[in-house]
């Protein structure tokens, strides 16, 4: 088995594009208005994809299971985006 994040035309149902993952996700995913779109993985992975293209453009791994939805917030006008991986909570600050 394996999951993918995607991403389909809202006119036309059409998929637009496709991130594959090694194992079906646990979790959901997060999109912010700046175009970014954010899952983690069964593997640990943590992840931020291009919107509109679903290009990746980063990843790390955390060294537990993502099943929590991410989440943002802000703190002063600055962004961060927060998840739980096994028994922590990881805080990472948008540039």
């Amino acid at each position: 088995a394996w999951g993918a994040v995607r991403a389909l035309e809202s006119t036309t149902g059409k998929l637009k594009w496709e991130f594959k993952l090694v194992t079906p996700p646990m979790s959901g995913v997060l999109s912010t208005a700046g175009g970014l779109v954010f899952g983690g993985t069964d593997e640990g992975n943590f992840f931020a994809l291009d919107a509109e293209t679903g290009k990746p453009l980063w990843d790390t791994q955390l060294g537990g299971a993502v099943r929590a939805n991410p989440m943002s917030f802000a703190v002063d006008g600055k962004q961060y985006v927060a998840i739980a991986a096994g028994y922590a909570l990881f805080v990472f600050g948008l540039p």
